[in-house]
């Protein structure tokens, strides 16, 4: 038999005292929206402005980040973007036209935009409600 010593005394006391912790850990969830927040761009379609600041980038102004709420079966229009964006799914997923090329992106998927050089649309052909963060780069 082996000889308990602090050392291995302390690695099982720790190893007890954090199993707890990992287990009653919960993953982060995405940020939900009741139905009447923020402001509504189209039909079940809404933009919820999370904050905005100058910045530090010579080439940009300011930064925003907004969530765009997207419900089943709504769409936004084809538009020319009028700034650099990026933009991240955070729930759901969308169908998305840019600049005339199809593809769906899914929870956790990121792509860019660019100002004048691309146009995009978007469609939640899902069942469940689709939230789009994007991050607006204004030029000065």
């Amino acid at each position: 038999m082996e000889a308990v010593n602090r050392r291995s005394t302390f690695a099982l006391g720790l190893t007890v005292a954090a199993t707890p912790l990992i287990a009653w850990a919960t993953p982060a969830a995405a940020q939900t929206y009741g139905p009447d927040e923020g402001k509504e761009i189209g039909p079940g379609v809404r933009v919820v402005a999370l904050g905005e600041r100058a910045s530090v980038i010579p080439a940009y102004k300011t930064v925003m980040l907004r969530d765009v709420v997207i419900q089943p079966g709504a769409k936004t229009p084809d538009n020319m973007m009028t700034n650099d964006m990026l933009c991240h799914m955070t729930e759901g997923e969308l169908s998305v036209v840019h600049n005339k090329e199809k593809f769906t992106v899914k929870k956790g998927d990121v792509w860019a935009c660019a100002k004048g050089a691309t146009t995009e649309g978007t469609q939640n052909t899902s069942t469940a409600v689709a939230i789009m963060r994007v991050i607006d780069a204004r030029m000065r």
